[in-house]
């Protein structure tokens, strides 16, 4: 089984990316954080280029690619920090009237949250009684539900790699950083403390795509669990890092490094939590 990317993967991730610089680059990304909302345009604008309808069949009006793409997608989505209730509108894509297309936003219950509610056309599952709950993410709004209902599969999967977006991300921010800050007349860089912190977190990043990518090629639910784990454990532990390579400057407000770590926090605990995707793996062990 060949898990190396086709040149049609490259370039699909390659013109996800360009997109998202092009529509939420930092600037909008601030911009999201200091007027919170879900911007609609952009949502249709997503939908236009068949992020949504990506796994939906051609018959249907889809891309008809598959979860190895949606994967990649998604892990390009993760990199910027893209805002909304993107997992359960692109898993509702084929099933609900206009979520294809961005002109519907969908969100779903996860567990006893669900992200977006107010802002959301359509839910699903019962979000009844549901209130309001203070989120660590201010680009996350949360409310909490009575039941509790689990994310399927695919939209596991697919928190995971916004998960390895996200860590990726935040090893690129610490080595730049560490190449650019300067004491004692020489780069941060140069110094063993922070070179080791970044290879740690280049292996953990690189580890985590492995599991990622592969589960995306199998679908196996064990697998995914596994990937889940690894990209949460990817995604804070790396932003940790970073905040350490940073120094005082990463626990400023104006730093992005601050919103990776609550970012990762929030998408932890969507689907599979870490200690749940740890017993889903041992009890299969």
């Amino acid at each position: 089984m060949d898990f190396r990317l086709t040149d049609d993967q490259k370039a699909l991730k390659a013109g996800v990316r360009e997109l998202l610089a092009g529509r939420f680059d930092r600037d909008a990304l601030r911009a999201a954080v200091d007027s919170p909302g879900l911007d609609r345009a952009l949502w249709r604008e997503l939908g236009a280029a068949g992020f949504f309808a990506l796994r939906v069949p051609e018959a249907a009006g889809g891309v008809g690619l598959g979860l190895p793409e949606a994967v990649l997608v998604f892990e390009e989505a993760g990199r910027v920090l893209l805002p909304g209730p993107l997992v359960a509108t692109h898993v509702a894509a084929g099933e609900v009237e206009g979520a294809a297309e961005g002109e519907v936003v969908v969100t779903a219950v996860d567990g006893v949250l669900v992200e977006w509610l107010d802002e959301a056309d359509v839910a699903l599952g019962d979000v009844e009684g549901a209130v309001p709950v203070r989120s660590v993410d201010p680009l996350t709004p949360l409310h909490r539900v009575p039941g509790r209902e689990p994310l399927p599969p695919t939209g596991v999967l697919l928190t995971a790699a916004e998960q390895l977006g996200s860590a990726g991300r935040t090893t690129e921010m610490a080595v730049e950083y560490a190449r650019t800050r300067e004491q004692f007349g020489q780069p941060i860089g140069g110094f063993q403390a922070v070179k080791q912190l970044c290879a740690e977190m280049l292996v953990r990043t690189e580890v985590a795509r492995a599991a990622v990518y592969a589960a995306a090629v199998t679908a196996d639910p064990v697998e995914i669990a596994g990937a889940k784990l690894l990209a949460d454990e990817a995604a804070v532990d790396c932003a940790r890092d970073c905040l350490q390579v940073y120094g005082g400057m990463g626990f400023t407000w104006e730093a992005d490094v601050h919103l990776h770590l609550k970012r990762a926090w929030v998408r932890a605990e969507r689907g599979l939590s870490r200690a749940r995707a740890a017993e889903v793996e041992a009890a299969a062990l």
